[in-house]
């Protein structure tokens, strides 16, 4: 048997102090706090009712010297849990951010959902309970949580012994594995496999435990010099997909040819973006992009990264906004292959800047001159097209 399996229940009292201790944790790649008020209202009265609730899920893991309870699935019971021992909610508008389908991750096809009626936007909650506890253990009471101002009553009228009456199962989990990089691993296949009430994973938080197989490449999967440059939604804004950009790169350099970009994937290409990160962390000489290690020679790549920060800087990016995400590949898709994937820099001075700006934007310009690539930017017909004239323009300002 390679994992040990161990079932059982607390009392929400015994749950809440778990929380409070810190006992149990969120890992890194969990969602926010997705459940409305309602939502928590419901879950708590089916507590109320001695209803059947799902367990929750504990994974143990030991990191070095540090042991961890990891919570694998039950983030929004345990929550509710917590909210409504002190009776408070967190104030919706204060804490509400708006996030599309695609992760939050700017990845085109915008208009073309909007006229399918389906603009792929989620309400949720920029916030978890490490908000509300804080990140040093003490005691915490409703009082001072309400003078925090972010918090409202949630208005529970619960009996006396609620929490010392009432019960909630769980499922922990000891895996029987060598190292840190496999039990992380198993959790975040563990992670990404199950799901409560319906309210499916965004494609970042799905991607989020992918990453979490190897914690020292998550810098590279989602790199700082790149976090603040977005693309605007209407009411919302999505984040450079920097995964996109490599798998679509990295596919090109192997073939040195755009012709066949992403084929076989037109209606999944999130799981084009997964195989990617796979590649990476697997290191598989993969057919469709190549080994990793070709292109970053003993996994070195934080040179390379820099090198991106200074570049976005010297354009001009690095808190830009683009309004679709044609502007951003025009900018990006040359800027990251050379830098990045080829290992060179931008060689240009102050006029020379002026005039690449001047060529990408003509390049923008020309694309959305054609009403059907501005209305579709990722068919695959334009997407490629925009990988490389981007590569062809910028090969003129690298050393």
């Amino acid at each position: 048997m390679k994992h040990r399996v161990y079932y059982g229940e607390y009392t929400l009292s015994h749950w809440v102090e778990l929380i409070l201790k810190k006992n149990i944790i969120l890992p890194p790649y969990q969602r926010h706090f997705v459940w409305k008020e309602d939502a928590v209202l419901r879950f708590i009265k089916t507590l109320e009712n001695d209803e059947f609730v799902p367990p929750v899920i504990i994974g143990f893991l030991k990191a070095k010297s540090e042991k961890q309870n990891l919570i694998l699935d039950g983030q929004q019971r345990l929550t509710s849990i917590l909210l409504a021992y002190y009776n408070v909610m967190p104030d919706y508008k204060t804490f509400k951010i708006k996030q599309r389908d695609t992760g939050n991750y700017a990845e085109g096809d915008e208009l073309e959902e909007y006229e399918n009626g389906e603009n792929g936007e989620n309400d949720v909650l920029n916030w978890t309970f490490e908000n509300l506890i804080g990140t040093t253990i003490g005691s915490i009471t409703k009082e001072s949580i309400l003078q925090k101002g972010n918090y409202k009553v949630l208005n529970l009228s619960l009996p006396e012994d609620f929490f010392e009456t009432r019960y909630l199962g769980f499922s922990y989990i000891i895996p029987q594995v060598s190292n840190v990089s496999k039990s992380q691993g198993f959790y975040s296949s563990v992670f990404r496999n199950i799901n409560f009430q319906g309210v499916p994973l965004l494609s970042q938080e799905s991607r989020n435990a992918l990453y979490y197989f190897n914690g020292c490449k998550s810098d590279f999967f989602a790199p700082s010099c790149c976090e603040n440059i977005k693309i605007s939604y209407l009411s919302s804004a999505s984040q450079l997909d920097f995964v996109r950009y490599m798998s679509l790169l990295s596919q090109y350099k192997k073939n040195q040819s755009s012709a066949c970009l992403a084929r076989g994937f037109r209606s999944n290409m999130e799981g084009y973006y997964e195989n990617y990160v796979y590649s990476v962390l697997e290191k598989n000489d993969d057919d469709t992009y190549g080994k990793f290690e070709d292109i970053f020679p003993e996994e070195e790549y934080q040179q390379r990264l820099r090198n991106l920060g200074e570049a976005i800087a010297q354009i001009g990016l690095s808190s830009k906004e683009f309004p679709s995400i044609i502007d951003m590949d025009a900018y990006f898709f040359g800027l990251i292959y050379y830098v990045v994937i080829e290992g060179k820099k931008l060689n240009v001075g102050d006029n020379g800047i002026s005039e690449l700006k001047e060529k990408i934007d003509n390049n923008i310009l020309a694309y959305k001159s054609d009403s059907h690539h501005q209305q579709v930017p990722n068919a695959f017909r334009y997407m490629r097209k925009r990988v490389g004239d981007s590569i062809g323009l910028y090969s003129g300002y690298v050393q």
